[in-house]
C-alpha cells in the first residue's frame, strides 16, 4: 500500500513540474503569436493585451520553484515586457514599469542561460528596451516636456555610454532647459566621442560659456582646443580675435590672423576680423574721446589722429572682405560707417544703397 502511494505522488509531482514548465511552452507559443499579431498592425490597446497575456504565463513560471531556474522563462519575460514598454506610447507609468521588469528579467536570464542558448532573444530585449527608452526621451521632447525629455536621455548615455547621437539629443534638451552647465556636459562628452557635428558642437560650447555662464576661463580652454582641431573656421577665429582685443593683446590677434590670410587670401573672414583688429581699436579711442572736455583740443585732436588711422589701416580689409564675399554684410555696414566718419560721401551713398538694396 505504501509503494502504491508513493507512485501516486511521484506521478503527481511529476505532473506538476509539467504543468509549469507548460507555462514556459505557453508563453514561447504567446510570442510567436504576438509577433506575428504586431506585423498586422491592429490596434494599440488590442497589441498590448496579447502582450500582457503573454507575460502572465511568465508570472506562473517564475513563480514554480522549478520552471523559475529555467532561463527561457526569464528570457520570454524580458521579451514580452520590453515590447510593452516599447509599445504602450500612451501610458508612461505602464511602460517604465514594464521597462523595470525586463531588465530584471534580462538580469536573471542571463546569470541562468550558462550555455548562451537565450543570446539573441536576450540581445533583442535589450535592443527593443533601448528603443523604448530612446522613444519615451523623443516623445517628451516632441511634447515639450524637457525635464522629463533629459532625464530620459541622460538613462540613455548612462546605459550606452558611448552613444553619441545621445548626447547631442541630451545637450540640445538641456538648452532648451536654460540648464547651461548639463548643455556644456553633453557636448563635450559628444565631441570626446568624435561626433560628426564636432565643429558646432564646439560653437555652441564655447558661446554658452563665454555668454551664459560667464566662465572666462573654461571658454577659452574650449575656444584654445576649438582652433587647434579647426584653425581655419571663421567663428572661431574671430571670437579668438575679439578676445585679444579686449584683453589688450592686438599684436597676438593680428599674428593669428596674418598667418591664416597668407595660407588663405580668398578667406572673406580672415580679411573681415582683420579689419576688426583695427577697426576696434578706433571704436575704443572714440569711447575714450568721448570722455574728454571739449576744451582740451589738443588731446581731442591726437585721440582723432590715432582714430582715423586705425580706420584707414581697417578699410582695405573690410573692401576685400566683400570683394571675396557679397554676403559678408558686415562688412559694407563697418564701411558706411567709416565713409561717414570720413565725411566720404560718395562712398557713403554707394555702400548705403547696395545695403538697402540687400533688405
Amino acid at each position: 500500500m505504501k509503494k502504491v502511494l508513493l507512485s501516486v505522488l511521484l506521478v503527481g509531482a511529476a505532473t506538476y513540474a509539467n504543468a509549469q514548465k507548460g507555462e514556459v511552452s505557453k508563453a514561447k507559443n504567446a510570442w510567436g503569436l504576438a509577433k506575428f499579431a504586431s506585423a498586422q498592425s491592429q490596434p494599440l490597446d488590442k497589441t498590448l493585451q496579447t502582450l500582457s497575456e503573454g507575460l502572465k504565463f511568465t508570472d506562473n513560471a517564475i513563480a514554480n520553484e522549478k520552471s523559475k531556474e529555467m532561463p527561457e522563462a526569464w528570457t520570454y519575460r524580458a521579451l514580452f515586457a520590453s515590447k510593452i514598454a516599447f509599445t504602450d506610447t500612451v501610458n508612461a507609468q505602464n511602460a517604465i514599469a514594464n521597462e523595470k521588469i525586463a531588465e530584471e528579467a534580462i538580469t536573471k536570464a542571463k546569470e541562468l542561460d550558462v550555455k548562451g542558448n537565450e543570446k539573441e532573444n536576450l540581445e533583442e530585449a535589450e535592443v527593443t528596451l533601448s528603443n523604448a527608452l530612446r522613444n519615451r526621451a523623443i516623445m517628451a521632447y516632441n511634447n515639450k516636456d524637457y525635464k522629463s525629455a533629459l532625464t530620459y536621455f541622460n538613462q540613455i548615455t548612462t546605459k550606452a555610454p558611448q552613444d553619441t547621437a545621445m548626447y547631442v539629443n541630451a545637450g540640445v534638451t538641456a538648452k532648451q532647459l536654460q540648464d547651461y552647465p548639463e548643455t556644456v556636459r553633453n557636448f563635450k562628452k559628444a565631441i570626446e566621442l568624435g561626433s560628426k557635428d564636432s565643429e558646432s558642437l564646439y560653437s555652441e560650447i564655447i558661446s554658452t560659456s563665454f555668454e551664459n555662464l560667464k566662465d572666462t576661463v573654461a571658454a577659452t580652454s574650449l575656444l584654445d582646443a576649438a582652433i587647434a582641431k579647426y584653425p581655419e573656421n571663421p567663428y572661431f577665429v574671430g571670437i579668438q580675435t575679439d578676445l585679444y582685443i579686449r584683453q589688450g593683446n592686438i599684436a597676438k590677434s593680428q599674428e593669428l590672423l596674418k598667418k591664416l590670410i597668407e595660407k588663405d587670401g580668398k578667406n572673406a573672414a580672415y580679411q573681415y576680423a582683420m579689419g576688426d583688429t583695427y577697426y576696434k581699436q578706433a571704436l575704443d579711442l572714440q569711447g575714450k574721446r568721448n570722455k574728454i572736455d571739449a576744451k582740451n583740443k589738443k588731446e581731442f585732436d591726437a585721440i582723432t589722429t590715432q582714430m582715423n588711422g586705425f580706420i584707414d589701416q581697417a578699410l582695405p580689409y573690410y573692401k576685400k572682405s566683400y570683394e571675396l564675399d557679397n554676403k559678408m554684410t558686415a562688412a559694407l555696414e563697418n564701411l558706411k560707417v567709416i565713409y561717414l566718419f570720413k565725411d566720404d560721401k560718395v562712398n557713403y551713398e554707394a555702400t548705403k544703397k547696395i545695403l538697402d538694396a540687400q533688405k
